[in-house]
Order: C-alpha cells, then structure tokens, then sequence
C-alpha cells in the first residue's frame, strides 16, 4: 500500500518545503524555519495567514450552521451579493468554489444570454494569448496558452485567441458567432502583463458596436490586489461579467460569477448550479475578508506600497545586466529577466524568501495585502541582492 507523497498524482511539480503554519506575511517548515511569504498562495492570503476576524467570523458561523442545499435561502449569501454588488459594477452574484467554476459559470451565462434571451446563436468567447482562465476543459480551452492542454485533445469549440494588447487582431476575429470577450486586465499567470488603456477603450467600444459581453476574469487581480477592489476600476471600462476566487474568503474554497441585472434571464431556475456553492461557511469568511478590506482601506494600502515597491525594485536593479522590466498593478509585480529565473526563486528559499515565476523569465510578487512595510521593503531588498548575485556570475551577462 502507498503512503505519504507516493499516494498523490503527480500533477503538481512540488518545491521540497513542507509548510505547517502561517501567520500574517510568515509562514513556517515542519523543521521550524521561517519564510517571508511573498507568495500568499497565489494571491489567495490577500489579509495575511490566519487573519484574526475571518479566524472570528468562522468560528462563529461553525457553532451555527455547515452546509445547507442551495434548494433554500441562504442568507450569508444574499448579504455577500449586496456586498459585492455595492463594491463593484455588477447587481447579482452566483456561487461556487473556485476560480474555473466562476469562468466556467461565465462561459455558460454568456453562452446562453445570447441563445435564450437574445435568440440568436452566437457562442465564441475570444480570450487571448498567454492568459489563463481555469484547467477544465473548457476554461483551458479559453486560456491562451498551449502548455495547459498538452495531452487534453479533443478540446471544446467556441473558443478563439487574439494577441493580447491587439487592437486590429481583436477587430478581425470577431464574428457573428462571437458571444464575449473575456479579459484579464492584467495577465498574472501570462507575465504580470497589464492592458494598455487604448486596448481596453478598444474592447469597449468593439462590445457596444457588435452586442459582445465583456467578462471580465479578476481571479487574481479582484479582491483589492491590483490596488482597487477590482482591477477595472482603473480603466474606463465596465464589464458586464466579473468572476472572481483567489483572495474571495481568505484562503476557504470559494468564487463568485457577478453579472448586470439585465443577464438574470440568462441563468433561469434549474439552469446552473453548484452543490458547495455558497455554503454559510464560505459567505462567512467571504463577508468578513470584504468588510475588513472595506474598514481598513486595504486595496488603497496595495496601492501605495505597490508603487513604491516597484520603484525600490528599479533603484536597486537599475544597471543589472539582464533586467527587461519591473511592472505590474499594486502588489501585483513581476520582475522580467532576459533568462529563466528559477535558481532565483530556488536561492530565495534558501534566504527565507517565498516567491513564483509568471513564465519562465519572470518574477512575480503577489505578498498579502497587509505586509507590513518593513517586512515588504526587506524583502524585496533580499530578492534584489539575490537577483544582482545572479546577474554578477555570470547568468545574465
């Protein structure tokens, strides 16, 4: 009989750290050593680990109620979609459990808005290149990149991919059969790659002229990372979709489909659904993590260290022999090199430093939104030197 690791599919390519405890931006080893997360499991600890009042709002929420079919009203639920109704552009929430079900929810609801509402048989979703959106097959499917779907053959039709930041690719790939444009604003998976304001003008004005929903994916840019609740705020652009997961509840399963009040058509009784869907636990860390945002003025705080975290990066890289670019939205970063960067990130834990790529020659910093400044500003200055180090040997030379 197997046990231990030799018991798991070996999907994941694992970094040989096994992490026990986390509090705030630190998390610790089973040998107890301590790491700086800059991580925050992908943007998912946007409060830090642990935070003290989704920690309080869970306890309480599992002396009361667990599980409840969605068969009844829920009303952590309806108190979470007025939340985020009021904080974003949108009237009406679906719940589920992760960021491919909401984009899937997306595919779906754009998909039959235009087949039983409108009557007419559009359904192509145009996405594009080096964006990710989900590993099901038909949110891989949308993500513009081939390494997802090495082996998955045959694929789902209805899907076509532009370059991103490509106005005139975007205007030749619509059709009449074109239903959505799904959009990150800003690609994380893809390079930590924002949209120019010109594309996103573009986009908007291609959905008024030819009837296209705009869905907009701010799995990992939603929920204060960008430095705005959600990252569309920063450009003159409404969508008419939103999904989101990630930083929703603060590490507990959960995402979320928003919609204009003028799609409920689209989603009628019996429709689309989800069993764990907007459990009462879920809504409770998921109201508690918005209200403490909200209170706190957290995305604002993003912003600000953001900004200067990404000038710090370009003072002390300036002049580093294989250094691209420093970019990104809030504490949304990327750091390109003109070589692969995964020694660094290696070297990093071994500094007592957590960080991800976003491709093979980039960076990326996705700390809790609440690092505190002197831990955000050691960190970078740790990875700085290790970067510098890299470049002085030779490996970018």
């Amino acid at each position: 009989m197997t046990t231990g690791k030799e018991a798991l599919f070996p999907n994941y390519g694992r970094f040989p750290i096994r992490l026990v405890k986390g509090k705030g931006s630190r998390v610790w080893d089973e040998a107890g050593k301590e790491y700086l997360d800059l991580m925050s499991g992908i943007a998912v600890a946007n409060l830090g680990h642990a935070p003290e009042p989704v920690l309080e709002a869970l306890k309480r929420q599992l002396d009361e109620l667990w599980h409840v079919s969605n068969l009844f009203e829920i009303p952590g639920q309806e108190r979470l979609a007025a939340l985020l109704a009021r904080l974003s552009c949108a009237d009406l929430a679906f719940f589920c459990n992760s960021g491919a079900e909401a984009n899937e929810a997306a595919i779906k609801l754009a998909r039959r808005y235009h087949r039983k509402v409108l009557g007419n048989n559009r359904y192509e979703i145009i996405t594009f290149r080096n964006s990710f959106h989900g590993r099901t097959l038909a949110t891989l499917t949308a993500t513009g990149q081939d390494k997802v779907k090495d082996g998955f053959d045959p694929l789902p039709t209805g899907f076509v991919h532009v370059d991103y930041n490509d106005v005139d690719g975007l205007k030749s790939a619509i059709t009449d059969k074109t239903a959505a444009i799904m959009l990150e604003f800003v690609q994380g998976e893809g390079g930590v790659r924002p949209a120019s304001p010109d594309f996103v003008a573009a986009v908007k004005s291609l959905c008024a002229e030819h009837g296209l929903l705009l869905i907009a994916d701010e799995i990992q840019t939603g929920i204060g990372r960008t430095g705005t609740f959600f990252a569309y705020e920063q450009f003159d652009a409404e969508p008419d979709i939103i999904t989101l997961a990630k930083g929703l509840a603060s590490g507990f399963p959960m995402g979320a489909m928003l919609g204009k009040a003028y799609l409920s058509d689209g989603f009628s009784a019996g429709s689309h659904g989800s069993t764990f869907g907007g459990t009462p636990i879920a809504c409770a860390a998921a109201l508690a993590t918005l209200e403490t945002m909200e209170k706190e003025g957290i995305p604002a705080r993003a912003k600000r260290l953001g900004e200067q975290g990404a000038e710090r990066l370009r003072s002390a890289l300036s002049g580093v022999p294989g250094l691209v670019e420093v970019r990104g939205r809030g504490l949304l970063l990327g750091i390109e090199m003109a070589a692969p960067v995964a020694g660094i990130v290696t070297k990093a834990q071994e500094a007592g430093l957590l960080v991800i790529t976003a491709g093979p020659n980039v960076l990326r910093l996705l700390p809790a939104l609440t690092i505190e400044e002197e831990q955000w500003n050691r960190g970078l200055d740790t990875l700085a030197g290790l970067i510098a180090a890299e470049s002085k040997d030779g490996i970018y030379a």
